[in-house]
């Protein structure tokens, strides 16, 4: 897909995508469950077609993926714009950082790689991979726009850090959590475990938090990176996390064949509610 002429390469990556979706059927059996009630009056045709849009959507990050090492600040316009841009002029201004809550929408990928060449390079919250190999890999495209990469097995002290210079960090905020870890917020119209993390690292920093996401546009053939307006903080973990996961829910419903359904976002349960998985 790297050296291939782009059309041929998103052929590929439909392909790819296609197969992954045939050798995985749990993938689709997750999406058909968490769409039926996160959506319950519609279709089984329109459930079906918003998977099939997941699959496609997984493959467009395939191929802006394989090309990191070709795209830089000459051609980043080709694959991004941005919209609402002047959300982040004003959280920055303040000069305690930004705080990125995104999420496993569009391409989650190319989206902190491109603000850093179209802007500044930012601070990146991620989980080392299981196949060493592989993670080096991906660690290495991830960092050549500039973008420095923090464990999420250790990342507290450096996010706090990166905030007091007045540094933009991302932290992907839409995975179901442990509940020991987490709080039950209001998702989709059912509760889900979510972190609180994000919130108490708001709260201890005085970060402005930005929702964005790098959203496909199927008329422009390039994506759109939105930040959507500031989430206003209160202070209270529980509840500034129900904030955050509002914002993130009001994005999905924009672009609901782009996000990944695939993932049991439900999977942790309030006690003595039956697990919602086979």
């Amino acid at each position: 897909m790297r050296r291939t002429p782009r059309p041929v390469a998103e052929r590929l990556a439909r392909l790819y995508a296609q197969l992954l979706d045939a050798a995985v059927p749990r993938l689709r059996h997750t999406a058909e469950r968490n769409l039926s009630f996160a959506y319950p009056n519609e279709t089984a045709v329109w459930r079906a077609r918003t998977i099939d849009g997941i699959f496609a959507s997984i493959g467009r990050l395939l191929v802006a993926f394989s090309r990191f090492p070709a795209i830089d600040k000459s051609n980043v316009q080709d694959w991004v714009r941005y919209e609402g841009f002047d959300h982040y002029v004003r959280a920055k201004e303040r000069g305690r950082g930004v705080l990125f809550a995104t999420a496993h929408l569009g391409n989650w990928e190319l989206s902190a790689y491109a603000h850093a060449l179209l802007t500044e390079p930012m601070n990146v919250v991620v989980r080392p991979l299981d196949n060493p190999l592989i993670d080096d890999l991906v660690e290495h495209r991830r960092s050549l726009s500039g973008n420095i990469l923090l464990s999420k097995r250790d990342f507290a002290r450096s996010i706090l850090h990166a905030l007091r210079a007045n540094q933009p960090v991302g932290i992907l905020v839409d995975q179901n959590s442990s509940a020991e870890n987490g709080a039950f917020v209001p998702f989709f119209g059912r509760p889900a475990c979510a972190n609180l993390t994000f919130a108490k690292l708001a709260a201890r920093s005085g970060a402005g938090v930005i929702p964005g996401f790098l959203i496909w546009s199927e008329a422009e053939r390039r994506y759109i990176l939105k930040f959507y307006p500031e989430v206003e903080m209160t202070g209270d973990a529980a509840v500034d996390t129900a904030r955050i996961q509002a914002a993130v829910e009001t994005a999905i419903r924009e672009y609901p064949d782009q996000w990944l359904w695939v993932h049991r976002r439900w999977k942790t349960r309030p006690d003595g509610e039956p697990g919602l998985y086979d």
